[in-house]
């Protein structure tokens, strides 16, 4: 890992917009929606996940993701970056046609979970992201690939290492801006982490590559502890700890962001975010939400202690 003095950067996608609210059950309403994006800007968060591009009946509370999109790039225009997930063309074109500047496109290694939460076959969703990946670059889109259940599958256990290569490599072929390897159910492990990102940081290009976890096993930060020590410095984190997949049975919490970059900051890399700023965006989600939230630096960061440290 890097030392104190060298400050590498440690790039952290913020998806408490869309992986965080997409299974609660308080809806958020649009302009609460807005007051947590510009939260989530003034703490210093400058790429979000805005939301996905998906049925409304399947997901309810992304039912404004294209208002939403609209509304953030109009505020922020190109000082932030938003991106949406979709799952096929229909969710692209809306994506698209909302103003998005990257989509993140879903496959699934697992089939059990990919009927569930694609409507296909992994095979099929892989075809799928693949022609996604061409219609964005045709359309001037960053393009990030999602591959869920890189270690376990809620239905079928763990997830062999040449399974998640095989859909990997097909994606691979053209090129995606990112490659994110999803711990879907948070049900992965430091070892397993770390032997993914062994493999496939020499078979990638490591410097593309994202790293995506839950805290459902309390391992979140252990998992990108062993990420880290393998060069990787992109990640998924969700203010709050909000997260959960509709269609994954035990995906409860993503890794919180506070907790990423508190991490981050003492490990000796920069992140560009505040975390006192952070942390008052938890307290806002606090509210809209209605139940306590944040990760496990919370009673660290309002002790005494820490304000008489600093």
């Amino acid at each position: 890992m890097s030392g104190a003095n060298q400050r590498e950067f440690v790039s952290v996608c913020e998806v408490g917009p869309r992986d965080g609210l997409q299974n609660e059950r308080v809806h958020l309403a649009l302009e609460d929606k807005s007051q947590l994006v510009a939260g989530l800007v003034k703490a210093g968060l400058r790429k979000i996940e805005i939301g996905s591009f998906v049925s409304p009946k399947a997901v309810p509370a992304m039912a404004d993701t294209d208002a939403l999109t609209t509304r953030v790039k109009r505020t922020y225009g190109t000082g932030i970056r938003t991106l949406g997930l979709v799952v096929n063309a229909q969710g692209f074109d809306r994506a698209l046609a909302a103003g998005v500047d990257g989509v993140c496109i879903v496959t699934v290694v697992s089939d059990t979970l990919c009927q569930k939460n694609n409507r296909c076959s992994s095979q099929q969703a892989t075809d799928t992201a693949v022609a996604l990946i061409k219609r964005a670059k045709e359309s001037g889109l960053s393009t990030r690939v999602d591959v869920a259940t890189s270690w376990v599958c809620p239905y079928e256990g763990q997830v062999p290492l040449d399974a998640v290569q095989r859909v990997a490599d097909q994606v691979w072929e053209y090129q995606p801006d990112e490659l994110a390897f999803c711990d879907s159910i948070g049900h992965a492990h430091p070892y397993q982490v770390a032997k993914l990102f062994a493999a496939f940081g020499e078979r990638y290009d490591r410097s593309r590559l994202v790293a995506h976890f839950h805290d459902t096993q309390a391992l979140g930060l252990a998992n990108a502890t062993a990420a880290l020590f393998q060069g990787i410095r992109r990640f998924d984190a969700s203010v709050g700890g909000l997260g959960g997949c509709p269609f994954a049975p035990g995906a409860k919490g993503n890794l919180a962001t506070e907790d990423l970059v508190h991490l981050c900051h003492l490990s000796g890399f920069e992140t560009g975010v505040q975390l006192d700023d952070l942390w008052a965006t938890v307290a806002l989600l606090e509210q809209q939400i209605g139940r306590p939230l944040g990760g496990q630096s919370r009673s660290w960061f309002h002790s005494t202690q820490r304000t008489q440290h600093n």
